[in-house]
């Protein structure tokens, strides 16, 4: 067991090596990291670029920013240089990179000057580091550069240190993500020299930065930022060599961090600090949001904040997810065990002296209750003046709703109340008050309720406490008695508000569960894939109330195969953000990275076996609410599920038609090489010996041999015709005449030929002397007939053969009925297949097993019908029945 653990240690990690396959699929980047502009790192991309040229390498410039400085101006001097791309923006025309013409030109290593840059509307993407991960998709090798106060986790802290609030960011996943990270490094006294002579920035500039972000402490800390980072990148790349290669060495330590975010502006700061500590510790971090399970607590607001919080997240390298309980601790404690969490991450915000007394806080609470935990407690800056939460009371529904609603049962409590005083004097008449505060609280929520309980006091004291009509109160228990009814009231009407919202929430998500039922329930009976797409796009539509659109592939293309309302249309913006949706398998369009101007917003439709199609959904300037993006994400995944389910029937059904048309095609090969070549070899026999021995052949032998060469030539004809009538049935263009045919004359005819093909055969016939004619082709009738004939002789045995005919109702009845063994009754529907044969025959070679298959055609063509029957007679045989449609005059002269 100790060596097989001791072989498990020495075996590469196999994410590690997927990691690594992925890289080699892809084109490498390198950025060239600073701690601040002017420290040179465009001029050592462009000098190690001019270096590589001239060792034979191909390397184009995309874009670069010079500054206007002279010396980093020089290094361009030879190199290939891409045409920029021309945009309007606010009224200015500016020169942007084109990324489809490095897609185009597809050189070796293309550089891509300030990675952070955020690029003009209109573009593909927002984001210039998002055109450069689609060039190393592409498998292109991109050099940019980044300075270290770029880095979306760092953000705050650079706020913090500079004073400069930085707009352009850059995730942290693109530098960890890099292939090379280079460091170009400038002691911080040197720079400001560079800055003073020029070199860094213009003259008139220069002053200003020096006197605001480049001071010498600034730098000196924007310094030790990008060391650290380069340290542990450098970190990052060792442990993953490490893992590749099996080699036992300093591993990462196993922390896992489990980060709890609110809506609170408070939030993005937890999210930046743990960013920061996961990148120290090489640890992966969990950010989760926890929802109210018996009540709805979300506002659009709220919705849109930790949207926004979670997006960062995943920018930083986070995995999120959302997790709904009343029992904050508990559920947090719970997540932490479930996914290993070694310290969890949370915000503390400033409490009033209030909150310290009457309620305990989270932090206070996880530090009570988590044992093996660390806890990382991050509070708010002095100058944090963000949006705070708010409390997560029940809803109180419109106040003018409550306040009427409070007002109407106090007023009848009392009048009520009122009438009761005046015929009886009970002391409990503060009964009808506590119901008042209950039916407030139905109707007005948890204000209602307030107002109701407030509204009794004052009402109850003024119309029954002595004195009454005046709002003074003679005993002292009677104050008591109203601070209790007062308390009592506030407490059940508190209980009954939250009841009435856990009802509606209830409610709400029963009617979402019920509705995502019933259309799992059509959806699971719809077996086509149009069908499916326009079941999904109409619930879709009912769902989230906006304009649906699902493209699937088609033609070499995406196409509109359902929408709703019907005459929804994509302009060229959406159609090229739906490509990039199927094509790259991730969203686009509105309120994603790419191509955010498109007015909806696509996803993919992933199934089990590929993705299936895209789906869009307008967008009119507001977010999707949670419950409509549950409902989305639900409907999409069944959806997607259906059609791949479709796809694959309808593949299914494909391969069946092929694998039965190979089987036809075998059949039809292994006949004709069989039924041609027997007959071909006895004909070239009898010839050779004609030629060879015919003058010394006695004339019964002659004899013999030219009845072989007729007889198996009669057969090859038979078989070639079979095959020609065989592929008119196919191909549809059998067309029968529509004469009245006499039957009894079919019948002798068919019977004579088939004596003639087979003499000494017994065959018997019956005709009934008031057959009616019948509306057909009397020479496919003959066909079908001495086909019946031919099959009965080679498999009915030696016993005779029998033809009757007769009248039934209308119709006529033909049928051929053999003495052989019988047909099982599984193979009874199966002998009119194409190709099909059944047994031995009677020691001739068999046929090719078209012969009842080319006698259904012929039948049915006529418009008659055809069966087998077995046993006929005597517990064996097979009798083959024909039906015809008669004419209304029977035939009456045949006998």
């Amino acid at each position: 067991m100790a060596d097989d653990d001791r072989r498990d240690d020495r075996r590469p990690d196999p994410d590690a090596l997927l990691a690594l396959a992925d890289k080699e699929r892809r084109g490498k980047l390198t950025v060239f990291l600073g701690a601040a502009p002017g420290v040179g790192k465009t001029y050592m991309m462009l000098s190690r670029a001019k270096r590589l040229q001239a060792d034979g390498v191909e390397i184009v410039i995309g874009l670069v920013e010079t500054h206007g400085r002279s010396e980093t101006a020089a290094l361009l001097d030879g190199l290939e240089i891409l045409p920029r791309r021309k945009v309007a923006h606010r009224g200015r025309m500016l020169e942007e990179f084109d990324l489809d013409a490095a897609l185009e030109r597809r050189p070796r290593i293309v550089i891509v000057d300030e990675l952070a840059h955020s690029n003009p509307d209109g573009s593909r993407h927002p984001k210039r580091h998002q055109d450069i991960e689609e060039l190393t998709v592409a498998g292109i090798d991109v050099w940019t550069a980044l300075n270290i106060q770029h880095l979306e986790s760092l953000a705050d802290l650079i706020a913090q240190i500079t004073g400069v609030t930085v707009r352009e960011r850059v995730p942290d996943l693109v530098l960890k993500r890099a292939d090379e990270v280079l460091l170009v490094d400038l002691s911080p006294s040197e720079l400001i020299e560079r800055l003073k002579d020029g070199k860094v920035y213009l003259p008139e500039s220069a002053s200003r930065a020096v006197d605001r972000f480049f001071r010498l402490g600034n730098l000196t800390a924007l310094r030790e930022l990008a060391l650290r980072r380069t340290a542990d990148r450098v970190d990052d790349q060792m442990v993953d060599f490490l893992k590749q290669n099996a080699i036992s060495g300093p591993w990462a330590t196993g922390e896992r961090l489990l980060v709890c975010v609110g809506s609170d502006a408070l939030s993005e700061r937890v999210v930046r600090v743990a960013s920061r500590l996961a990148s120290g510790l090489n640890a992966p971090w969990l950010v989760v949001s926890i929802e109210r399970a018996d009540r709805e607590t979300q506002t659009p607001e709220y919705l849109e904040r930790i949207e926004a919080l979670f997006r960062l997240a995943e920018q930083l390298g986070a995995d999120t997810r959302r997790i709904i309980g009343n029992d904050f601790v508990e559920e947090i404690l719970k997540l932490a065990r479930r996914e290993h969490a070694t310290q969890i991450v949370l915000g503390r915000r400033k409490r009033s002296r209030w909150q310290m007394l009457t309620t305990r806080s989270l932090p206070d609470a996880l530090s009570s209750q988590a044992t093996g935990l660390g806890l990382h407690i991050v509070t708010a800056d002095q100058t944090d003046t963000g949006t705070r939460p708010g409390k997560h009371r029940p809803k109180t529904g419109p106040l003018r709703q409550a306040a009427l609603a409070a007002l109407g049962f106090v007023a009848v409590a009392t009048l009520v109340g009122k009438s009761i005083d005046m015929l009886v004097n009970l002391p409990n008449i503060s009964l009808l008050f506590l119901l008042a505060v209950l039916g407030a609280s139905v109707s007005g929520g948890y204000a209602g309720a307030f107002l109701a309980a407030a509204l009794s006091a004052l009402s109850y004291n003024f119309f029954f406490i002595n004195p009454v009509h005046t709002f003074t109160i003679a005993a002292p228990h009677e104050v008591f008695a109203l601070l209790v009814f007062f308390a009592v009231a506030m407490i059940a009407g508190g209980f009954a508000s939250r009841i009435r919202e856990q009802a509606e929430v209830a409610r709400v998500r029963a009617t979402a569960l019920q509705s995502l039922y019933d259309f799992s329930r059509k959806l699971a009976s719809t077996a086509k894939g149009d069908d499916a797409m326009w079941l999904a796009v109409s619930q879709l539509q009912a769902s989230v109330r906006r304009k649906v659109v699902l493209l699937v592939p088609g033609g070499g293309d995406l196409a509109v195969a359902a929408a709703w309302p019907p005459d929804a249309e994509l302009n060229v913006s959406d159609m090229t953000a739906a490509r990039w949706t199927h094509d790259k398998r991730e969203p686009a369009g509105y309120g994603t990275g790419t191509l955010p101007n498109s007015r909806f917003e696509f996803r993919p439709l992933l199934g089990p076996h590929g993705i299936v199609g895209v789906c869009g959904i307008e967008h009119s300037g507001e977010s999707l609410d949670l419950n409509a993006e549950r409902a989305l994400t639900a409907i999409l995944d069944q959806t997607a599920i259906a059609l791949d389910r479709a796809r694959l029937a309808e593949e299914t059904v494909e391969q069946a038609a092929r694998l039965e048309g190979e089987r036809y095609r075998e059949a039809l090969l292994s006949s004709i090489s069989h039924d041609l070549r027997t007959p071909l070899a006895t004909i070239t026999g009898a010839v050779t010996g004609l030629r060879q021995f015919g003058a010394r052949m006695t004339s019964e032998n002659r004899d013999d041999l030219l009845q072989s060469i007729e007889e198996e030539s009669g057969r090859m004809s038979r078989f070639v015709a079979n095959l020609l009538d065989m592929t008119r049935i196919e191909a549809g263009t059998l067309k029968p005449k529509r004469d009245w045919v006499d039957v009894a004359d079919v019948i002798q005819s068919a019977v004579e030929r088939t004596r003639n093909h087979a003499p000494g055969r017994v065959i018997e016939t019956g005709i009934a002397t008031d057959l009616p004619l019948i509306h057909g082709d009397s020479v496919l009738l003959g066909q079908v007939l001495f086909n019946l004939l031919d099959n009965a002789v080679k498999y009915g045995g030696d016993e005779s053969i029998n033809v009757y005919a007769r009248r039934d109702g209308k119709d006529v009845l033909i049928s051929v009925t053999d003495l052989g063994k019988g047909i099982p009754a599984d193979d009874l529907d199966r002998i009119f297949e194409k190709f099909y044969r059944r047994g031995k025959p009677d020691g001739r070679a068999p046929g090719t097993g078209l012969g009842l298959s080319i006698a259904r055609g012929f039948v049915e063509a006529m418009g008659g019908r055809i069966h087998a029957e077995s046993p006929a007679l005597k517990k064996k045989g097979t009798r083959i029945v024909m039906r015809f449609p008669g004419s209304i005059e029977a035939r009456g002269d045949v006998r």
